[in-house]
């Protein structure tokens, strides 16, 4: 994850280059130009809907690993349950400040209003499926056909999480509506997000025995809603209370490496966040 906080660094710059450069094409005079620039960093929590989870080895051959359990499969359980890992425990320890599930916000609105903007959306969340529930689990080990329930035993069986994370990466429109606003120094509005994008995960997996924690990988897509209270003050300072709700399918997610074992599964996932960072303003000609 050390690579996420530079590239976001990147991002912002980029941004701040394109409204100097769009400042420079319009020269107003006298005026503030349209649009003003926001980065907010924060934590979640997480709750997941249950998911139906497919595993299969695309290797073709049977054969086994060291432990000398069966690694050629094609395998489904049903309804798993899972939960976040908000690691929230950390924080106070400045070198791992990205362990925990943290958030980030690097948004452009597109006018002085501030009412109306586009936002680019991070969010480091945890899935892990929870060990020692009961599920259905139907499909084929080495050739001999399932279907019974059974308990996930991460030792024996399963054990399988997006713990590095679940990564949401998400464009967003926004809409801002006024609540309060006093006085330059304090706005109080009430904002409302939609949008889309990938999920990148790097799946940890603990299969029949032997562990694989994969490489950062393009699994799928997420879409979603987000809406809650903004609140800016003392003209720089951005502080976000929201509730987030979003579909996430992780198409293929590596299992046992590349070329090999896969899996795919979706869920709902329900958030509550805050953030506080700063805005930036146009640039005065």
């Amino acid at each position: 994850m050390n690579r996420i906080i530079p590239f976001c660094i990147i991002l912002l710059t980029a941004f701040v280059s394109f409204a100097q450069t769009d400042s420079l094409l319009q020269k107003p005079k006298n005026k503030l130009i349209k649009g003003s620039f926001y980065f907010t960093w924060g934590y979640t929590r997480c709750a997941y809907s249950k998911s139906t989870i497919h595993f299969s080895d695309h290797s073709g051959k049977i054969r086994e690993n060291n432990t000398g359990q069966p690694t050629d499969y094609d395998f489904t359980i049903y309804n798993a349950t899972a939960s976040d890992r908000p690691d929230f425990d950390r924080i106070p320890d400045i070198i791992n400040i990205t362990v925990p599930q943290f958030i980030i916000h690097m948004g452009y609105y597109f006018n002085n209003k501030q009412d109306f903007g586009i936002e680019i959306n991070y969010d480091h969340a945890k899935y892990v499926v929870d060990d020692y529930q009961r599920v259905r689990i139907k499909g084929q080990f080495n050739g001999n056909y399932v279907d019974k329930d059974t308990t996930l035993d991460p030792k024996t069986l399963l054990h399988f999480e997006h713990t590095d994370g679940a990564n949401f990466w998400m464009v967003n429109f926004l809409k801002r509506w006024t609540l309060y606003n006093p006085g330059k120094k304090l706005h109080i509005g009430w904002v409302a997000k939609a949008g889309a994008g990938i999920v990148y995960p790097r799946t940890d997996v603990t299969l029949f025995g032997e562990r694989l924690n994969n490489d950062w990988h393009l699994a799928g897509w997420i879409a979603g809603v987000e809406t809650g209270v903004r609140a800016e003050f003392l003209k720089y300072g951005v502080f976000e209370f929201t509730a987030k709700g979003a579909y996430a399918d992780y198409r293929k997610c590596l299992v046992l490496g590349k070329g090999n074992g896969t899996a795919k599964h979706s869920f709902y996932v329900a958030q509550l966040s805050a953030t506080i960072g700063f805005k930036l303003f146009g640039i005065k000609k």
